[in-house]
């Protein structure tokens, strides 16, 4: 894989205290930045046919999914971020596969736009992909986006997710309304999570149809996750960045205390939705 190390972060510029808790993730060395960790991204792309398929992938972030779409051979692929650092890590990400394959280069692109105005052209694409976006956007927010990608889909093509959720279906919505506002003090994103049915009734009300959905625990500063996620190397060099700087510290052991605060109620979780064959 490409060595995004080389390219400036997202964010680059902000202090510690004022970094939007995935890019400080991200600063640290993380690279798997999903509520669900890498599991829940390989189940989900298991149900997400992409070989021989045109690909949309909103917010790719670092490019660890980029990567598994290619390594699935779609016939095109295109990205859509609204950041111009991940505009080119993806583009950098996509040339640098193509070079090592020895196949023949997928046609693959990454543009500056926000998922909820691609540019794209109506029923251009067989998939979309998107992962922990969704959550950090109002609710008006979210289903311009799944708007969007319903837009864009082909009659049958698939729209898949991996988000930040709620549990239980019935929690009381005072809890809901603590949990958005400690993760918005701790993570600083306006982040809105939502229960297993009120995700897929968003998207239903889209007009998707839901073929398959799974969940993992929203474990993203566990040892245990991190070591499936990031390998040994990778766990230290996490630690090594937080104990090498005292901001930095402050802020990951707040997020790892909000997580465990509200460990039972957080979740990863992931959809597979079609759009209807007309």
């Amino acid at each position: 894989m490409t060595d995004n190390n080389s390219l400036p972060l997202p964010q680059s510029d902000r202090d510690p205290a004022h970094l939007q808790g995935h890019w400080l993730l991200a600063r640290i060395g993380k690279r798997v930045l999903r509520p669900g960790g890498k599991k829940l991204t390989e189940r989900m792309l298991a149900h997400t046919v992409v070989t021989g398929k045109d690909v949309v992938e909103f917010a790719p972030g670092l490019g660890l999914t980029t990567k598994a779409i290619l390594d699935q051979k779609p016939k095109s692929y295109h990205g859509v971020d609204r950041d111009s650092q991940v505009v080119d890590i993806i583009t950098r990400l996509t040339k640098q596969q193509s070079e090592q394959s020895g196949r023949p280069a997928i046609p693959a692109s990454c543009v500056l736009r926000d998922a909820a105005d691609t540019g794209l052209d109506t029923d251009s694409t067989d998939v979309i992909i998107g992962e922990a976006m969704l959550t950090m956007q109002s609710d008006r927010g979210k289903r311009a986006i799944i708007d969007e990608a319903f837009r864009l889909l082909r009659a049958g093509g698939t729209y898949s997710i991996h988000e930040l959720g709620l549990q239980p279906d019935d929690l009381d919505d005072s809890v809901k309304e603590e949990i958005r506002k400690a993760l918005a003090r701790s993570i600083k994103v306006n982040a809105r999570p939502l229960t297993e049915v009120e995700w897929r009734k968003l998207l239903e009300s889209a007009g998707f149809e839901v073929l398959w959905s799974g969940r993992e625990p929203m474990a993203l500063l566990d040892m245990r996750r991190n070591i499936a996620d990031e390998g040994i190397g990778g766990v230290l060099r996490i630690m090594r960045n937080v104990l090498g700087d005292k901001d930095i510290r402050a802020r990951v052991l707040n997020m790892k205390a909000t997580f465990n605060t509200y460990r039972n109620e957080l979740t990863g979780i992931a959809f597979v939705v079609r759009k209807p064959e007309a």
